[in-house]
């Protein structure tokens, strides 16, 4: 018989239905029961696309053995942390606070009051790994309950009054200097792995957010970071955690050189990802960047896509139970994928193919030769090579897509889709791809239109049920991805969306002389009020709210949204100073501040032909530290950049101003070059 996870919208939750387990999701009912009963709470944490998450799932809750225990002694609660990064980034403070080390599935014990005083990630179902199976441990923890309360009760409030209770200290002034910045970027070589690329050794995660801030310190001349991030982006467009057949990354990779991957895809990673490689391409110009962030932008459109114009989150490791079973292949599956003498010969001489497999049997399809050598190796001109290229992988494509696919979670959270929204719209922008134009605008009209309430934002809309309020990261996301799409097409609703999304973030999210939190004051249901300072796979909530605030302060000229926006980063500003690789967007919005900023007001329609070679000119270049406004003079109507300017002899005319301060104004694309090389 299903369990109250039938009710509930996530596909994680709705996995674990029919388990044998009394499964509860969090809320009310269940708090309020575990303290009616003086019953421990075990609360387990995970998300759709987790593998381990589906192997503690099957050997443990789908056990009944293990779910009499659960059932008697405990009030089980099971969370998507994907809906709820609140409750995932307390219990998991907690966690790596008991252990040295965190993970999902997370597996935490809770006092009556939800307090945590024990945990861990997987627990296996017999002992190994050092470790106690699960049962031993309910039933270690339970009889602890029963025969030492107040000790478990003591060590529960002890912890969480170290982590939660204690007073904040006040960081130092972050004091904006290019001196600082430049120092800061120089701990980003630190660790650095100058054979395999990116970062630590194993597992390896891709850091697209450290590649970002690199790319955009690379555009203000800095060489050493230009280098770094290259040869990360180089190493990785190599294939293996790279999907080379269908576009996409995978999660991280198992091994240091990038060739095995945990096979999930998320959608953050695929949209920030996307987005490094289009700034690597804007400028090197070189056309193997674009090919990786198109290929991965239209496997997201096509395979994680909704009909309404939503981005779903996820898409699993496992297919038919086995980790990484649909990517993988055998040499034997090569050969009937491609028949074609040519084309097989191509395949084996760019990717290492051998009959005995390089993981575990199978093939994970890396380059092994750079496309020039296999070019030269295969007698193919540039455009014969291009062609060969997709005949190859079209074909390989083709034959994979008749296996079992993994699942997809089809759910749309806010911030998530803000982050692909925004690569989206500055993909469109500077690569002329009306389609990409097309789906950033579907998918903010659906954001919009389905997850913003009168009440505020929303986290979380699947199959039309909306739920779970926004947390900063919904808000600030959602901002700076609709001023990105602005940028693209000028379409002032997303302007004032995202004006109206500033109001709003503040008063919600932001406390004078703390900075910000990550949820809404006022949720009793919570131990502590969440907050996150780092940047890790996705940027943290503080630091896209001080990115929102720094832009939109550059479109309205609001003192008071800069002065939030400092506020902010010094309430961080010790944590950023000695961890600067775990606070990449942090230092993004803070070369806002460093970076002299430029404002560009065109006045005139965006449909003008002088308009558009303006834009031409603007975006022929990638310049980081610009914002562009276009549109006539209408009051409150526009954006405060364009307000109180008019146009020169009818003709469509453009402002070009840094820190606010304006040049002379010019209705000619000659004289807006001069002008944009005098600024850069």
């Amino acid at each position: 018989m299903p369990n109250r996870l039938q009710y509930e919208n996530s596909p994680y939750l709705l996995q674990h239905k029919d388990n044998p387990v009394d499964w509860y999701p969090w809320g009310e009912e269940a708090l309020q029961k575990a303290k009616e009963e003086n019953k421990l709470i075990f609360l387990s944490i995970g998300y759709a696309a987790c593998h381990w998450c589906h192997v503690m799932a099957h050997e443990s809750f789908e056990s009944q053995t293990t779910a009499d225990i659960l059932n008697k002694d405990f009030i089980s609660i099971k969370v998507d942390r994907e809906e709820r990064p609140d409750l995932d980034h307390i219990y998991m403070t907690a966690v790596v606070t008991m252990t040295k080390s965190g993970g999902w599935p997370m597996s935490v014990f809770l006092t009556p009051d939800g307090k945590p005083f024990y945990g861990g990630t997987y627990f296996p179902p017999v002992p190994r790994y050092d470790m106690p199976s699960f049962n031993e441990i309910l039933t270690a923890i339970a009889e602890a309950w029963r025969t030492k309360p107040d000790e478990v009760q003591v060590s529960g409030d002890e912890l969480t009054k170290i982590l939660f209770e204690q007073p904040r200290e006040q960081s130092q002034k972050a004091t904006p200097s290019k001196e600082n910045l430049a120092a800061l970027t120089v701990g980003y070589a630190e660790g650095y792995d100058w054979k395999f690329g990116g970062w630590d050794r194993a597992p390896k995660f891709p850091q697209p957010l450290r590649l970002i801030f690199l790319l955009e310190q690379a555009a203000d001349g800095d060489e050493t970071a230009q280098k770094i991030a290259l040869h990360s982006l180089d190493a990785m467009a190599q294939g293996g955690m790279y999907d080379v057949v269908g576009g996409g990354f995978a999660r991280y990779s198992t091994d240091a050189r990038w060739l095995v991957p945990h096979f999930e895809k998320m959608l953050y990673d695929n949209a920030l990802l996307a987005r490094a490689y289009l700034y690597a391409y804007l400028l090197t110009n070189n056309p193997i960047y674009r090919k990786v962030c198109e290929r991965t932008l239209d496997f997201v459109l096509r395979e994680m896509t909704g009909p309404e114009g939503g981005f779903y989150s996820s898409i699993d490791a496992d297919s038919e139970g086995v980790e990484g079973k649909f990517y993988v292949w055998t040499s034997e599956e090569i050969d009937h994928a491609l028949p074609h003498e040519d084309h097989n010969l191509f395949a084996r001489t760019l990717y290492h193919i051998p009959v005995t497999g390089n993981w575990e049997g199978n093939v994970v399809l890396q380059q092994m030769n750079s496309m020039a050598e296999t070019a030269r190796y295969m007698h193919l001109m540039p455009d014969e090579f291009d062609q060969v290229y997709e005949h190859v992988h079209e074909a390989l494509y083709n034959y994979r897509a008749q296996r079992i696919a993994p699942h997809t979670d089809d759910k749309v959270l806010t911030g998530w889709n803000a982050l692909m929204l925004q690569s989206l719209a500055e993909a469109a922008r500077y690569l002329d791809r009306p389609d990409y134009l097309q789906a950033a605008q579907k998918n903010a009209d659906f954001l919009l239109e389905s997850l913003m309430k009168d009440s505020g934002l929303l986290r979380s809309w699947r199959q039309g049920s909306a739920k779970h309020n926004a947390f900063l990261e919904d808000y600030a996301g959602l901002g700076v991805a609709l001023l990105a799409l602005y940028q693209s097409d000028f379409d002032q609703h997303w302007y004032f969306a995202a004006h109206l999304l500033t109001q709003q973030m503040l008063p919600r999210f932001f406390v004078e002389g703390e900075g910000f939190y990550d949820s809404m004051a006022g949720d009793d249901l919570l131990i502590a009020r969440a907050r996150n300072n780092h940047d890790s796979a996705e940027p943290c909530g503080s630091s896209q709210a001080v990115n929102l605030l720094l832009l939109m302060s550059a479109y309205e000229g609001s003192s008071h949204w800069i002065s939030v926006a400092e506020q902010a980063l010094a309430s961080e500003w010790d944590f950023i100073q000695r961890f600067p690789t775990a606070c990449a967007n942090w230092l993004s919005g803070y070369r806002r501040l460093v970076i002299p900023g430029k404002e560009i007001a065109i006045v005139g329609s965006p449909q003008d032909s002088l308009t558009r070679q303006y834009l031409r000119e603007i975006r022929s270049q990638w310049r980081p530290d610009v914002i562009t406004a276009v549109g006539e003079d209408n009051g409150n109507e526009t954006p405060a950049l364009l307000q109180q300017r008019a146009q020169i002899d009818g003709k469509s005319t453009v402002y070009v101003c840094r820190n606010h301060a304006c040049q002379t104004p010019v209705n000619a694309v000659d004289a807006l070059q001069q002008l944009l090389n005098e600024i850069d």
